[in-house]
Order: structure tokens, then C-alpha cells, then sequence
């Protein structure tokens, strides 16, 4: 008979027996298993007798060998018939020898289901308002005229936003340096985009002027590169932008627009849908991270550990479309491995919570994920990865990701419900009103979650799926 008790608020300890005769015959299997990994003398291997093995490898890892032989078949039997569903592998506790056999402690990690989280209606999250000045608008049509800047030649200095038409000759012992060296090359100074150092002895320069200066040669330059050189600059022209002037005919000519103010008011437009978002997108971090820090919640340790390795997993993989790896990382930013790991913990911590808050908040509001939610999903993720939709489903049925797509799906509506639900406020206090989320089909194709790689929420791209 199977006995369960509770280690904690989220874990249990199975009790199993193993008897004697369950025993023996998984002895028998591990002593065949280990004949065939070992060298014994005489035997050929997988062919040596039961005593043979034991006397070589000893009578206490054999029977180790048999209980990890026998365990996984009677813990499945125990965990269906007390109704338990862990998250993590079953982990042996403890382990002691019976008068018929050997009884086993195993630890069962659950799934965290508070009874409820904190509450969230009428709370008050501070977001910035959002809003479009003039001179945001402004700034987003000098740009557009920039691109189609002319330069002109002027006789004055030259300074940050000037171009300048410079020979410049590199050398190092008396002898130059080729790959420093550049004829007629036209300079933006202020760029800082030719040789380190080049910008400072060009601002104020005039046409004729000779500069000197020593620098290191970027590695990416060649041979030369991270040698000291001596750099001499001939300024040669001194070219500053000549801006189109912002008329209708200009507009007309050079947009989809026919006036200028067209397209101030269509810019205005785009900027003020881009803040709508920027400010959902701030409610929702904030709201959740302000929830997440007060939900009360002890976290198994087993649980974290499978996520910190989860959440490692994910990152080492960006790295290595990087090109480099987690030692390489560390070198470069200068961390030390123990802060990496406390690091990687509260992230694997915030991102359990956050999708503990969610699921919590989902069943507390009573929400579910109907057929209609997954055919659309399914849709759109299928658009988003120009696949068939047809084939996409049949992809995330194959590759099991049918019960996570729909975990994605119950956390955003809970993530959507909680944003009706607070009420944004400006820096002073006062209620901003939130506007309507997009349409379906008006944003990316992504199933967005909070389970993110930092400790604050995010989203999650699609599922991956094989074809």
C-alpha cells in the first residue's frame, strides 16, 4: 500500500515498497544489465552469472542497480493511484532494507496552486502618459529630410555634423602604415567612424588645414590592426548639409503624401498608436511585477532547479548563435560565476512566479481556453511562420505542444483581464485612460506569455515546431 505525506506546501513523500520477490527479479535484470558494461575475466560480456557480478561489483550497488530498475514502473503505479502529477523527476529521499524486500522514499514535486494571489482591481500602476509634442513630430520630419540632405561647399570651420573631403596617411618607425591610409575620403566629423581619436583635431579645422594625431588602429582594419600609428589629415573641403525645404511640392515628390500637413497628421498618428502601445506594454510589465512581488508563494526546490536549467539552456543557445559560450560570456561582462548563478536563480524564480500569478488569476476569474482561442492562435502563428495552418496543427499535435500553446493562450487572457481590471495614473495621480487593445490580427502573429529570461514579464515567441 502506497503512503503519502506532505514535505511542504507543493510536495509529497511516496512511500514504496519493494518486496522481495519484485526485488530479486530486478536484481537479476541489473546484474545482466552490468555484465554487459563491465569487464569480467573469462566472460564474455553480458554473459557473466548473477553472483559473478555481484561479488565483482558488491552486493549494495547491485541492489542500488535494481531499485532504479524497479522504481520507475512502481512509482508511475503509486502516483496514478494517489492522483499526483509532478512537474520534475521523482527524486529518491531515502532508501532502507525491510525484512522482504526494501522500502524507498520518493519526494514528488507538484505544480504551486495557490488558493488565490493578490488582488488586483482598482490597484493603481504609475505609467507614463502617453503623449506626442510638436517637436516629436518635428524631429521625425528633420530626419526624413536629412536622408535627402545635400552638401554644399562652405569656406568656414568644420564641426559635428559637417562632412569634410580629407587625405589621410598613417604611419609607424618612419614607414606607412597602408591600412590607415585613405585618399578623397569624405568624413563625417562627430562620427567617430574612421580612426579612433579623428573627430577631436578636425572640429574647427578649415580647408588647407594639416592635423596630427596618434591613434590604435581598429583590429578589423587589417594586418596593422592594434598597432599605434601616427596620423596626419589633410583637410581638403569643408561640405556642410543643405536641408530640402519642407514644402508640399517636396512632400509630393519625395513621400506617399501630397501636402505637409498630410503628413504631420498622419506622423502624429503613427507616433501616438506607438506610445498607446509603449503604454500597454509598461501597464502590463509593471502590473505584473508589482502582483508577482506580492504573491505569496514558497517555491520547491526542485522546481527552481529545473527552471534555472531551463533558463540556462535557453541562454547558452543564444550565445552560441553568437558565437560564443557561457565562459566567454563571463569574460566578456566580467561577472563572476557565482553571481551569474544568483542571477540566473532570481530569474528562474520571477519567471515560475510570474506564470504561477497568471494561471492563479485564470482560475480565480474562471477563464478558459475554448477551441475558437486555439483554431485562432493556430492561424496566426501559422501566417506568422508561413506555414498552412492545416500543417502547422498537425506540426504542434506531433511535437506535443498542443497543452503548452494553450498555457500561453490562458496566461495572456489573464493578462488581458488584468489590464481592464487596474487603472493606469500619471506621475501626478491622475487616471489615465487606457485605449483599446489592437483588433486581432493587428499585431505579430506571437502567442505572448509572461515567461520570460529576465525578471520581468515578456512575451513568448511561437512555438517552435518540427515539419
Amino acid at each position: 500500500m502506497t503512503e503519502v505525506k506532505e514535505a511542504g506546501p507543493f510536495e509529497r513523500i511516496v512511500t514504496i515498497d519493494i518486496e522481495g520477490d519484485v526485488l530479486e527479479e530486478a536484481k537479476s535484470r541489473a546484474a545482466r544489465k552490468l555484465a554487459g558494461e563491465i569487464k569480467l575475466k573469462g566472460f564474455r560480456p553480458g554473459r557473466a552469472p548473477r553472483q559473478v557480478v555481484e561479488r565483482a561489483v558488491g552486493a549494495d550497488t547491485l541492489q542500488r542497480e535494481a531499485v532504479e530498475e524497479a522504481l520507475p514502473a512502481l512509482v508511475a503505479d503509486a502516483l496514478r493511484e494517489a492522483e499526483l502529477l509532478p512537474v520534475v523527476p521523482p527524486s529518491i529521499e531515502e532508501m532502507r532494507d525491510t525484512d522482504d524486500g526494501v522500502q524507498v522514499d520518493v519526494r514528488i514535486t507538484l505544480w504551486p496552486r495557490p488558493e488565490s494571489g493578490p488582488d488586483p482591481v482598482g490597484r493603481k500602476i504609475t505609467v507614463e502618459r502617453p503623449a506626442v509634442a510638436d517637436e516629436d513630430v518635428q524631429r521625425q520630419i528633420d530626419m526624413m529630410r536629412d536622408q535627402f540632405a545635400e552638401l554644399d561647399d562652405v569656406s568656414r570651420e568644420a564641426f559635428d555634423g559637417d562632412y569634410v573631403l580629407v587625405d589621410v596617411t598613417t604611419s609607424r618607425d618612419g614607414g606607412d602604415v597602408a591600412e590607415g591610409s585613405a585618399n578623397d575620403l569624405l568624413y563625417e566629423v562627430g562620427s567617430n567612424a574612421f580612426l579612433p581619436g579623428m573627430d577631436e583635431p578636425l572640429r574647427g579645422t578649415a580647408a588647407g588645414h594639416i592635423a596630427e594625431f596618434t591613434t590604435t588602429l581598429p583590429e578589423s582594419i587589417g594586418e596593422a590592426g592594434g598597432t599605434e600609428v601616427t596620423a596626419r589629415v589633410l583637410v581638403k573641403q569643408v561640405k556642410a548639409k543643405r536641408l530640402p525645404d519642407l514644402t508640399d511640392e517636396w512632400v509630393d515628390d519625395v513621400s506617399e503624401f501630397e501636402t505637409v500637413d498630410e503628413m504631420r497628421s498622419t506622423l502624429r498618428e503613427q507616433m501616438a498608436a506607438m506610445h498607446v502601445a509603449q503604454l500597454r506594454a509598461e501597464l502590463e510589465h509593471k502590473t505584473i511585477q508589482e502582483l508577482r512581488d506580492e504573491l505569496d508563494v514558497d517555491l520547491p526546490e526542485a522546481l527552481v532547479a529545473a527552471e534555472m536549467e531551463s533558463t540556462l539552456h535557453r541562454f547558452a543557445h543564444r550565445l552560441e548563435q553568437s558565437g560564443i559560450d557561457i565562459q566567454q560570456y563571463l569574460q566578456i561582462t566580467g561577472q563572476s560565476e557565482d553571481a551569474f548563478v544568483d542571477d540566473l536563480r532570481s530569474q528562474a524564480e520571477a519567471n515560475l512566479k510570474t506564470r504561477i500569478l497568471l494561471e492563479t488569476y485564470a482560475r480565480t476569474e474562471g477563464l478558459t481556453v475554448e477551441d475558437a482561442d486555439i483554431d485562432e492562435a493556430i492561424g496566426s502563428l501559422a501566417a506568422a511562420s508561413q506555414m498552412d495552418a492545416g500543417e502547422y496543427r498537425a506540426a504542434v499535435e506531433k511535437s506535443g505542444q498542443g497543452e503548452a500553446l494553450a498555457g500561453d493562450i490562458l496566461r495572456r487572457k489573464a493578462i488581458d483581464r488584468l489590464l481592464e481590471v487596474v487603472v493606469p495614473v500619471d506621475a501626478d495621480g491622475t487616471e489615465i485612460e487606457m485605449p483599446a487593445p489592437p483588433a486581432a490580427g493587428q499585431e505579430d502573429g506571437e502567442a505572448t506569455v509572461a515567461d520570460d529570461d529576465s525578471d520581468e514579464s515578456g512575451t513568448v515567441e511561437p512555438a517552435e515546431v518540427d515539419e
